[in-house]
């Protein structure tokens, strides 16, 4: 069976943005203009096809990263199918509580498509999802959005791009006409004026360009050859010799410019009122790249550690990175997945080298968003799903047995908001524990632990909308009641100072006894320089690092894990007031062993005690997660916003103005937040918003401390 599209015509992008920028609103027109759905769902009608969960469907917003596959042939190449593209969507959600979506997305995905909401320009929201971009080299187009909105300003929202997000954001098109008399764009590379006429805007008319608009057009399109050519020398001098470029050139040279994240093309329009669509789609032909085009992917030989490549192509051997699980109601659990190189088939056998394992690979879909089809061979380049893998988990890869690798996994932020949960009845503790573990599953940021003194079960997540998400899954798919605590800080603590410590473990009782003996050396963590690689002796975790420099033997190596594991166990007792310790740099540097009677377990009590011991003297403090909070608000609520922040422990970071609105953006500790939304609409009439993420982890002051301390006793 052969691949029935070159991978040349093959695109894997994702739709990316700020929450209500119209991301789902924009995939759905791209399901309608591809044919795939007749008709168009709205969001707030709550039938978008992508928000397919009940609770995407109530709130209006999207919570689950969607899959689509669909084909587009684009308009300026006429109908000929022989020249229709395969298009792998994924529509992320814009919610901070949901980020990790986005993470995995983009570690997938070849190119992005960044929607801006028309009226707000760059949001929070917009920055962190550009970062993570950015984190994984993703080329991407921008497309501003709702412009037919009250307050609409095309020209406002590029300069919010070039000023928050990137200078090498280059215009594209123009709008005709803002506001309720948005009309259509001028393409500034063509030249040309585009109306969307016809059911839903689906015929695309090709015009002159307005005569009022013909200056601006021109002084624009000056600009945009000019910022392509730099890129290339000779293009260079052809244009300072006043020569003209053939439009082929500057979009070939453009193409290239955008995959290699030099230049950011910028877009117009409304999906909502069915304009701009259609050419954002030809300009996912045109600059995002195929998988030919990205660079191959890294990974690492299981065997000997040593970095290998795999190249996009199907006669490589096979290998693949699972980046998401979901649970289905009808078929059970699915595995998402990228093939990065070479092909696989359902009924045979898959290799995960991240396990060692082997399973059996039942059946593959292809998914179009909630729905599936069947498919009986996924080729490089890839997004597919497989059903019912056992074993599966995301970040896991999966290759050919006989040339292995690992591709590099995925990296989630941790969790900052935790809360007690317990089950209502003695019927719902079984089924509780199946349904945490299957949502934690799916969802790396949420985590499930228990307290082992009260045996109360503890989850955390991201933020209090993503915990109340997963309490109200947890009811709604596996018919789950459960009692909810108040939502908790996820604070941690770290050391501030450097510590020995000496522990010996020895145990006789009668027979053969336990002997442990070791010597650490702990101090705070230091980040890790760019481009260094690290020695054979390190390993190194998130938030912590062991450095095993024992000398001569003194300890058997295969002791040597054990004491790590016991380094780590120490951790997870807080010295403070019993919270997890991050950001440590541990060291083994001295011990001794028994021949007879060390045993893995004494190593990893003598370790976790002597960590314990070093722990105590390394002046150790509670940190607390302190978040970013941007709040738009009315001029004339501004001094009790600003006066309300300061009150709790805000420091104020800018001010600045978005249309007739003040902005303020500052940062404030997590555990000063909750309940914010509501406090902010008594205070501001109900005419103020704000976005909160995550921002960093900080020293909580000494009365807080005291405070923390008191609460935990």
């Amino acid at each position: 069976m052969e691949r029935d599209y070159p991978l040349e015509k093959v695109r894997n992008f994702g739709i990316i943005a700020h929450i209500d920028a119209g991301k789902t609103t924009t995939s759905e027109r791209v399901l309608y203009y591809t044919g795939m759905s007749h008709k168009i769902g709205e969001v707030h009608e709550g039938e978008a096809v992508t928000d397919w969960m009940e609770q995407e469907k109530e709130r209006g917003i999207t919570i689950t990263a969607a899959a689509i596959t669909c084909f587009w042939n684009p308009t300026y190449m006429g109908t000929d199918k022989s020249l229709m593209h395969r298009f792998n969507i994924i529509d992320t959600p814009g919610h901070v509580d949901f980020t990790v979506e986005v993470e995995r997305s983009l570690k997938v995905l070849d190119g992005g498509v960044v929607v801006f909401d028309g009226v707000a320009g760059v949001e929070p929201q917009s920055e962190t999802v550009w970062r993570q971009a950015d984190k994984y080299h993703v080329p991407r187009i921008c497309f501003i959005n709702k412009l037919d909105r009250i307050g609409a300003s095309f020209e406002r929202s590029y300069a919010s791009i070039l000023e928050r997000l990137n200078k090498h954001a280059v215009r594209m098109q123009i709008p005709i006409g803002e506001e309720d008399k948005h009309e259509g764009v001028i393409d500034l590379m063509k030249m040309k004026a585009y109306y969307f006429e016809g059911d839903m805007g689906s015929t695309v008319r090709e015009a002159e360009i307005p005569s009022e608009y013909l200056a601006d057009a021109t002084k624009y399109r000056a600009e945009l050859v000019e910022r392509i050519v730099e890129h290339d020398d000779d293009l260079m001098t052809a244009f300072l010799e006043g020569k003209e470029i053939a439009m082929p050139v500057l979009k070939e040279t453009l193409r290239k410019a955008t995959i290699e994240n030099k230049i950011y093309p910028v877009f117009t329009g409304s999906a909502l009122k069915n304009k701009g669509v259609q050419l954002i789609l030809d300009a996912v032909v045109e600059y995002l790249p195929s998988p030919l085009d990205i660079p191959p992917v890294k990974g690492l030989d299981p065997k000997t550690g040593e970095e290998i490549v795999r190249h996009a192509s199907d006669t490589e051997p096979f290998s693949a990175l699972a980046f998401k699980l979901q649970t289905d109601p009808f078929v059970g659990q699915l595995t998402f997945f990228r093939v990065y190189s070479g092909t696989i088939e359902s009924g045979t056998y898959i290799y995960n080298s991240t396990t060692g394992n082997k399973e059996r690979l039942g059946r593959i879909v292809r998914l179009q968003a909630n729905k599936r089809e069947e498919v009986k061979k996924v080729y490089a380049g890839e997004i597919a799903a497989a059903v019912s893998l056992k074993e599966a988990k995301t970040s896991h890869t999966f290759c050919d047995e006989n040339q292995p690798i690992i591709l590099d996994p995925i990296k989630f932020a941790e969790p900052v908001v935790s809360l007690r949960i317990e089950p209502k009845t003695k019927a719902d503790q079984e089924k509780m524990g199946m349904a945490l573990k299957k949502l934690g599953d799916e969802d790396p940021t949420f985590r499930i632990s228990s307290n082992t003194e009260t045996g109360e079960t503890i989850i955390s997540g991201m933020g209090e909308l993503h915990l109340e998400i997963m309490i109200d899954r947890m009811k709604r798919e596996f018919a789950v009641e459960a009692n909810v605590g108040k939502p908790q800080v996820a604070y941690r603590e770290t050391i501030l100072g450097t510590a020995e410590a000496e522990h010996k473990y020895i145990k006789q009782s009668g027979g053969k006894g336990q002997y442990g003996h070791v010597k650490l050396n702990i101090k705070p963590l230091q980040p890790l320089e760019e481009g260094k690689k690290l020695p054979k002796n390190v390993k190194r975790e998130e938030g912590f690092e062991f450095i095993d420099s024992i000398k001569g033997g003194v300890i058997p190596q295969e002791f040597i894990p054990a004491v790590m594991k016991g380094v780590k166990e120490g951790m997870d007792r807080g010295i403070v007031a019993g919270f997890h310790l991050t950001n440590i740099s541990c060291e083994l540097t001295y011990g001794s062993y028994h021949d007879v009677d060390s045993s893995e377990i004494a190593y990893k009590i003598a370790a976790s005690q002597a960590f314990q011991d070093a722990a105590k003297r390394a002046r150790p403090v509670i940190l607390e997660p302190i978040m970013k909070i941007e709040v738009v608000t009315p001029e004339k609520f501004m001094g009790d916003v600003t006066g309300n922040l300061n009150s709790k422990r805000a420091q104020i970071i800018s001010m600045g103005e978005r249309g007739q609105n003040k902005v303020l953006v500052a940062t404030v500790p997590l555990s000063e937040m909750f309940g914010y939304t509501t406090s902010l609409r008594s205070l501001t009439e109900g005419r103020a918003s704000s976005t909160m993420e995550f921002d960093h982890y900080d020293v909580v002051p000494a009365n807080i401390e005291k405070v923390i301390v008191e609460s935990r006793k």
